[in-house]
């Protein structure tokens, strides 16, 4: 007798009772199954989805964004005033960044946080205020930190002492004054995946806290800069608020020495707000984070006896991350039978890891749901997998599907919000897919999607060998 493939399941992953139910909090507020049971996103139906524009998809609805954000921005505006002080909540656009959410975001109230010149572009195309910009990266161009003053960028978080030198440089040629944070390292690790992880000692970002205090001396002491305080960022997709508590109580001990020198008006507390990709998956509600993180702050302050700063938030995955969800049409299905004898159904889809990487990058665990009708038969331990020549290539590692999933089915992925467009890549030549919002049961293009004429458009080659062919119609023979 074989073993069942059930035995191939994680602890976590519970067989459902349906197949085709749509776990809250996983999927935006809006996603139902209408009564044919196709998925709808906002009045807006997957499989007319899936005609208009083809698939991949990337869907994203759009009042599961603003919503989001105007969520963060009222919880902290409410914390930071029951702590006397004031709280700004940036929009980290590296979990996805257009033009179309920038604005979205801004008329919630929210600024944005960019991390390269690109960003810093697409931001300002948007027409965000670049006052309102906050802009990070390790390793930022002399470039880029000349674009970013010129353009009046209002805070930029300086990672290395080389960085400073570099903007005092720029600020002394342009005759600016630009407002600096000093990113500093806590030593507090999030309980993430490694590569998320980025307040502990030995990675790339920020300034070690012992090293903190001669950075911002070295700041105070030129013209061209203005030190407004500390910036630190634990990890991603973080659970609880332990990991913050810890990281603010360490960051203040510096923040009260640097008092002695002059003010530090501001401390950025960074993001890293988790989100549910799967139903086994348990956010911290948003007023909870906001409500006890300021509290830490203000605790710590009063037992320093300084006053409470200036608070900033950099939310991203948790404010577009639940609001996207990924069509795909299955390919293929096949029953792999592997050394234990259980057998594993895999189900191949037209993208992959050129449109979700997360999975290959991280381990990272998602949903799926059949969406363009309800299935049959008992849910069956399955793998998706996408089109790409990895055997790496997954898209959603373990998940209970109907028994009946067949080719030509419409598979859901949600929470892709984040980094998936901002990840994707032309792996194998695939073009990157379109990315549409949904809203009030109308759609729209917010990114369009790549054509094999536009990765061709890239090849070098190409032009060269139509010129070839041009010298050789116009070229005597014998002169060839």
């Amino acid at each position: 007798m074989l073993p069942p493939a059930d035995s191939l399941a994680p602890e976590w992953l519970v067989v459902p009772e349906d197949a085709n139910d749509l776990a809250a909090g996983v999927w935006p507020a809006s996603a139902v199954r209408d009564a044919d049971g196709v998925l709808d996103i906002a009045g807006v139906s997957a499989a007319d989805l899936a005609r208009t524009y083809g698939t991949p998809l990337l869907v994203l609805d759009e009042d599961e964004v603003r919503g989001r954000a105007r969520a963060f921005r009222l919880a902290f505006d409410r914390a930071a005033s029951e702590n006397g002080t004031t709280a700004q909540v940036y929009y980290a656009g590296k979990a996805f960044l257009s033009t179309t959410v920038a604005r979205w975001v801004v008329d919630e109230g929210l600024r944005v946080d960019v991390c390269t010149g690109g960003e810093l572009e697409v931001a300002l195309a948007a027409g965000v205020a670049p006052a309102s910009l906050g802009f990070h990266g390790n390793n930022k161009s002399a470039a880029e930190l000349e674009r970013a003053v010129v353009a009046g960028v209002g805070t930029i978080i300086v990672d290395s002492a080389i960085e400073i030198e570099r903007l005092a440089a720029i600020t002394a040629r342009t005759g600016a004054v630009q407002r600096v944070l000093v990113r500093v390292i806590s030593g507090v690790h999030a309980e993430t995946h490694e590569f998320l992880a980025t307040a502990h000692e030995d990675q790339k970002f920020g300034f070690p806290l012992a090293d903190a205090e001669a950075a911002v001396a070295r700041i105070r002491e030129l013209s061209g800069l203005e030190f407004s305080g500390l910036h630190c960022h634990i990890g991603s997709q973080i659970f609880g608020v332990a990991g913050f508590r810890e990281s603010a109580s360490r960051v203040l001990e510096l923040h009260a020495a640097l008092l002695d020198g002059g003010p530090v008006p501001q401390l950025n507390l960074g993001g890293g707000f988790g989100i549910a990709y799967t139903r086994s998956d348990d956010p911290t509600p948003i007023e909870t984070l906001a409500g006890e993180i300021v509290a830490a702050v203000a605790e710590g302050c009063a037992a320093r006896g300084i006053p409470v700063p200036a608070l900033s938030f950099e939310p991203g995955r948790a404010i577009v991350g639940t609001a996207g969800v990924t069509l795909y049409e299955v390919g293929t299905t096949k029953d792999v039978t592997i050394e234990s004898g259980a057998v594993r159904r895999y189900i191949s889809v037209d993208g992959g890891m050129s449109d979700n990487a997360r999975t290959a990058l991280y381990g990272a665990q998602f949903s799926a749901r059949l969406a363009s009708r309800v299935g049959g038969g008992a849910p069956q331990l399955s793998r998706v997998v996408g089109k790409h020549c990895e055997s790496g290539d997954i898209v959603v590692d373990h998940e209970y599907l109907p028994a009946d999933l067949v080719p030509g089915d419409l598979l859901a992925v949600p929470a892709t919000g984040a980094y998936c467009a901002a990840l994707s890549s032309n792996y194998n030549h695939v073009p990157r897919p379109p990315v549409i919002a949904v809203r009030d049961g109308r759609s729209r293009v917010i990114v369009r999607g790549e054509t094999i004429d536009d990765l061709l458009a890239r090849d070098a080659g190409i032009d060269g060998a139509r010129t070839r062919e041009e010298d050789d119609r116009t070229t005597p023979k014998e002169q060839r």
